[in-house]
C-alpha cells in the first residue's frame, strides 16, 4: 500500500518507517528522498515539517520529533538516534548531524538530543554526541560541538554560553 503526501508536488511513497502524528503538515516526500524505507522516524502531533526540510537517515537509524514543532528547512543527517523534544523550533539551514568525522578520521555516530522548548537559530550547526537542554536557545550561525545547558543562550563559533535565560515562574 502506498502512502503519499496529497497534492505533493513529488510524487513519492513515503518511507514506510515513518509515523506521522495528528494534525501535522508534511510540505513534501521529496523530505525524504535520502531516507532509509526502514529507518524508525516518528512526528509528534500538530508538528510542520516546511519546504526545504531533508531527512538523512540511515537504515539503523531512529528519529524522534515532539509536538508542537516547526523545522523549516534544516538538514537532520541521522546514522544512529536524534531526538527532538516538544515546542521546538528549528530554523533554516540548520544541520544537525550525529556522525560528522573531524580531522578525518572516521567515527562512531553518537546520538544528539534536544529538549523541550528549544529554539534553533538559521545556519546553526549540531554536531554528533551533543544534548541541548530544555529552553535553550542556539544563535544563528553557531557551532555547538559541546553540551547546551538548559534555559541558556549560546552563540559563536564554536558555541559558547552567552547568557542563562531567568525562569518564568
Amino acid at each position: 500500500m502506498s502512502r503519499r503526501v496529497p497534492d505533493d508536488w513529488f510524487p513519492s511513497d513515503l518511507p514506510s518507517g515513518l509515523e506521522i502524528g495528528s494534525r501535522c503538515y508534511l510540505g513534501s516526500s521529496y523530505a525524504f528522498l535520502h531516507t532509509a524505507p526502514t529507518a524508525a522516524i516518528r512526528i509528534g502531533d500538530d508538528t510542520g515539517i516546511y519546504h526545504g526540510t531533508s531527512f538523512e537517515v540511515g537504515a539503523a537509524a531512529r528519529v524522534t520529533i515532539g509536538s508542537y514543532c516547526t523545522l523549516v528547512g534544516p538538514i537532520l543527517h541521522v546514522e544512529r538516534e536524534l531526538r527532538i523534544g516538544n515546542y521546538v523550533l528549528i530554523a533554516h539551514e540548520v544541520v544537525i548531524t550525529d556522525c560528522e568525522s573531524p580531522g578525518g578520521r572516521q567515527q562512531p555516530p553518537r546520538p544528539i538530543t534536544v529538549g523541550d522548548d528549544v529554539w534553533i537559530g538559521m545556519r546553526s550547526i549540531i554536531l554528533a554526541g551533543v544534548s541541548i537542554g530544555s529552553g535553550a536557545v542556539v544563535g544563528a550561525g553557531a557551532l555547538v560541538c559541546e553540551d547546551v545547558p538548559p534555559m541558556t543562550i549560546v552563540a559563536g563559533n564554536p558555541a559558547r554560553i552567552v547568557r542563562r535565560i531567568a525562569s518564568l515562574t
